[in-house]
């Protein structure tokens, strides 16, 4: 709990993932998403099934997701480094206010590439449409997916939790009261502590590197790519050891006679 005037560091982070979700393009539409990505690999029958059930009862080989994660990470990380670069330009005393816009930056980026990586390793729809803003279940399952990507073993179980969850009870929505008020709740609210702590250390670094005009910009932009790689890399590899990976976890009316056509050859490059 806060003390005085200071923000309990869980709130902190709280108010930071809240403002990055509001960022113009950070929520990803899911279907849109599939479909722009699997196009190049898959039938439009699969395609389809993905949509309405996921990447993994629709058949979507293992090789063509790692293929479409890996691209997905080097966008966003080539994307995010270039815009903390050039936050980092300005240089002295002025930069001192770019600071709290390029870490609501960064974490819109991470918010992205998370939602990415969910969708094609076969999670629900993460952004309400019809919710006023990011409801209190998505918080929940966003911050346990950014602990992940920061190493905090706690989300790690969270998630591994959450999947069991969703897999077990063959859903295609987050569950809420688990996420909310269950026992996962407690999960979050400590990761969100510990992420709060990591994000003021993370500040003072870009402040610092932000000082020097130029290098600072130089040191921004390394220190974001040397961080949103491995953490998104972090984030791939343990959504790929999930039971949402693997196909038949829950046989729905629609997965049960999937299309029986194969994927198409992987081209040799991918957009995004």
């Amino acid at each position: 709990m806060a003390k005085g005037n200071q923000v309990a560091p869980s709130r902190k982070f709280e108010q930071t993932l809240q403002a990055s979700a509001q960022l113009p393009g950070v929520q990803i539409n899911r279907e849109a998403f599939l479909r722009r990505e699997l196009k190049r690999y898959c039938t439009d029958e699969q395609i389809k099934l993905a949509i309405a059930t996921t990447p993994a009862e629709a058949g979507v080989t293992p090789q063509v997701i790692d293929k479409i994660a890996n691209s997905v990470i080097k966008f966003e990380t080539g994307k995010v480094t270039t815009l903390s670069t050039a936050a980092g330009i300005p240089g002295g005393l002025a930069a001192i206010g770019t600071v709290p816009a390029d870490i609501a930056q960064y974490y819109g980026h991470l918010l992205r590439v998370v939602q990415k990586l969910a969708y094609i390793y076969s999670w629900p729809e993460l952004f309400d449409d019809s919710a006023d803003g990011m409801d209190s279940a998505t918080e929940s399952m966003l911050t346990l997916f950014i602990g992940v990507m920061f190493g905090v073993n706690a989300a790690q179980a969270g998630v591994a939790q959450v999947s069991k969850l969703i897999a077990s009870e063959v859903a295609r929505k987050l569950p809420q009261k688990a996420l909310t008020k269950g026992a996962i709740y407690p999960v979050v609210k400590k990761v969100a502590g510990l992420l709060g702590i990591q994000m003021t250390k993370q500040v003072f670094a870009k402040s610092a590197a932000k000082v020097v005009p130029l290098v600072g910009a130089v040191v921004s932009g390394s220190l974001t790519f040397v961080t949103f790689m491995p953490m998104s890399k972090r984030l791939q590899k343990h959504l790929a050891t999930l039971p949402l990976t693997k196909p038949g976890h829950g046989v729905t009316e629609q997965a049960s006679n999937p299309p029986s056509t194969s994927p198409k050859p992987a081209p040799t490059s991918s957009a995004n």
